[in-house]
């Protein structure tokens, strides 16, 4: 395992999970710190049933995987002695706290690095700790909104869209691991540990990495435009990336370039195959056909049969032809098709994994990546409330009475 060697404390909500995720997957021991009373994400929908018929939260079981978990009321005078003394053997603590918090609670920064001068602390907040939104509020719309990711999302006289799913935190998350590994090799040469500030609202940016170069080349934003795309032609035309098929969504677009150029010629020869290019789409010289100088009008002559043929068409077919004939462009993927998708299966992506929790069999995503032929394992399923306080606290010396008085004062 990758990250077997370290070990990691998340004292974060739903904001820090995938981050803590990801370290576990990479082999990190990764304890999940949540109330005594359980963390409240465990109730978000959608819902599943636990042993004793309360609900759990399919969204929580997924995100918590590879971790244990303890309970610990860490804002108490005890409970911060404890963290204390838990994070004094610890290579990372994730939070995702407003900021401050821990700072008035004695366990800011300054603080962990004496208790733990090689302690990697990284912080995951909407806007970051420092700056004139650090204190705001921000769910996945306004972190989304504020990033500009938005406001390439939706139709061109529309308003602005959301993605169905929230992911800005998801967004973050990833960063945060790059960021704490980065501190990583930092240490591994200074012996010091970092303190690794993540912003979710600058971690959105990352889908809008070809929004600067436009601005930076040619003078222009990109707006939305819908199921089309603009910036390929200094003419300002907009070019179709999704399109109906019988069964659903394409995406394909009309490229220039060594592999545009082969594609649009086997696309053109598949569509000769089946009766349904035009004589003057074969014309096409297409070994010199470029879209930088292509007109709104000529990009519409040639979309019309590429879509009349599309529709004939299913997203598998699409796929199967799409590998055969080495062409740019795929199906649109509901959950179903992913659920079912005979590549995921080939690469043994879908784990069956006993869930303590609800007493039955799940199917999970696996690790998300093979390394050296092995895809990465799941280890454990998620925790139950407070599964593995015994053996952590016992590492620090806390005996079982300890733990039953503890409990009884609220504090694990």
């Amino acid at each position: 395992m990758l990250l077997g060697a370290y070990r990691v404390i998340e004292i974060a909500d739903e904001k820090g999970a995938l981050a803590g995720k990801i370290f576990a997957d990479l082999g990190a021991d990764v304890i999940k710190v949540e109330p005594p009373r359980g963390d409240p994400a465990r109730r978000r929908p959608p819902l599943t049933a636990a042993r004793d018929g309360t609900p759990i939260s399919l969204f929580w079981l997924a995100l918590n995987v590879n971790k244990r978990g303890i309970t610990l009321a860490w804002e108490t005078p005890t409970g911060r002695e404890l963290l204390l003394r838990l994070i004094e053997r610890v290579d990372f603590v994730i939070e995702s706290l407003p900021p401050g918090t821990l700072q008035r609670s004695g366990l800011g920064w300054e603080t962990l690095h004496r208790v733990n001068p090689r302690l990697i602390l990284i912080s995951i907040t909407p806007f970051g700790q420092e700056g004139p939104y650090r204190d705001f509020l921000g769910s996945d719309l306004e972190v989304m909104a504020l990033s500009g990711t938005l406001s390439l999302a939706g139709e061109e006289d529309g308003e602005p869209m959301r993605v169905s799913v929230p992911q800005a935190f998801f967004w973050a998350g990833v960063e945060a691991v790059m960021g704490g590994l980065t501190a990583l090799a930092f240490r591994a040469v200074s012996g010091r540990g970092q303190h690794v500030d993540v912003s979710a609202q600058v971690a959105a940016m990352a889908p809008l990495a070809m929004a600067p170069a436009h601005w930076d080349l040619n003078r222009v934003n990109p707006l939305r435009a819908g199921i089309f795309v603009t910036g390929r032609s200094v003419t300002g035309a907009k070019m179709r990336a999704l399109w109906r098929c019988r069964d659903g969504w394409i995406n394909f677009i009309i490229y220039g370039g060594a592999a545009g150029r082969h594609t649009n010629q086997q696309l053109v020869a598949w569509m000769r195959e089946r009766g349904m290019a035009p004589s003057w789409l074969t014309e096409i010289d297409w070994s010199r056909f470029e879209v930088t100088q292509l007109t709104q009008e000529e990009v519409d002559r040639l979309e019309a049969p590429i879509a009349e043929f599309f529709l004939t068409i299913t997203k598998q077919e699409f796929l199967q032809e799409a590998i055969r004939r080495q062409m740019l462009g795929y199906p649109v993927s509901t959950v179903a098709d992913i659920a079912s998708d005979p590549q995921l299966e080939a690469r043994g992506f879908w784990q069956e994994v006993r869930d303590p929790t609800t007493g039955r069999s799940l199917r999970y995503p696996g690790g998300f990546a093979v390394i050296n032929g092995e895809r990465l394992p799941l280890r454990r399923p998620a925790p139950r409330c407070g599964e593995h306080n015994a053996e952590v606290f016992a590492e620090i010396g806390v005996s079982e009475a300890d733990l039953q008085y503890l409990a009884a004062l609220g504090i694990v």
